[in-house]
């Protein structure tokens, strides 16, 4: 029973430092596939990596990891010529397969999903535009809100106003619920369900292709598209899937 009993604890010893052995190359492999990332796609932060699954080491040697979680920062949006930050990009990847050399992977599958902020969407909006929630029931058909002051957003624009006109247009707000949709698997479009018709020949049109834009989303890995589009109480959160997801090194 002696015996036993020493057999027993040198199990368990020896099974602990196989653990801890196996948690801390987990982390060096964590910790090395962050800078790579960060350098590789020039990151103002330290991308987070969680690489699931145990033991970490017998994945290594099989060349697949079970499951690689990466959640990115620094990630930017593009309007017009206007950069902003997209508040978080996040992928999850599964069965990722290293090659011989381990300077790159290929994921089986992959889903995708990014999110921005009403103040980010602002700051890509047209100029003198505000993009805001437009409640629940509007959320639920997938609508912004879109306000500014009528003469904000055609000077911004580059528009000029008659100064006849200009009197008529003072003061005036325009209110407008955008749907958002997806084009291409990474652009994002904002289209207007209704505009204030202008006492002004010609400007509704104009008027139309101000309140209207896109915005390019980068950052995401190019195998995975964005399929769709949910507007929340905190801004708008964007998901997608991808297969043979392929990763650099």
């Amino acid at each position: 029973m002696r015996a036993l009993r020493i057999l027993l604890i040198v199990v368990v010893i020896l099974g602990g430092i196989f653990v801890a052995a196996d948690r801390i190359a987990v982390n060096m492999a964590e910790s090395e596939a962050a800078d790579k990332i960060k350098s590789s796609q020039g990151l103002s932060s330290t991308p987070e990596i969680s690489i699931k699954g145990f033991p970490f080491l017998t994945q290594v040697v099989g060349k697949e990891l079970d499951e690689v979680d990466v959640s990115l920062a620094g990630i930017t949006a593009s309007a017009g010529g206007r950069s902003v930050n997209v508040t978080e990009v996040r992928a999850e990847l599964r069965s990722v397969k290293i090659d011989s050399s381990f300077s790159s992977a290929v994921a089986d599958r992959a889903d995708g999903s990014a999110r921005i902020s009403y103040a980010d969407l602002t700051k890509a909006a047209p100029q003198g535009a505000t993009v805001s929630y437009a409640g629940p029931e509007r959320a639920a058909k997938g609508q912004v809100k879109v306000t500014g002051p009528l003469t904000d957003l055609l000077e911004g624009a580059g528009i000029k106003v008659p100064g006849a006109f200009k009197g008529l247009l003072k003061g005036r707000t325009v209110t407008a619920y955008s749907t958002v949709g997806l084009r291409g698997g990474s652009t994002v479009q904002l289209k207007a369900e209704s505009l204030p018709r202008l006492p002004l020949p010609g400007f509704d049109e104009k008027l139309r292709q101000i309140v209207d834009y896109d915005l390019k989303i980068a950052g995401m890995p190019s195998s995975i598209k964005l399929d769709k589009v949910e507007a929340t109480d905190a801004g708008l959160r964007f998901s997608g899937r991808g297969t043979n997801v392929s990763l650099a090194g």
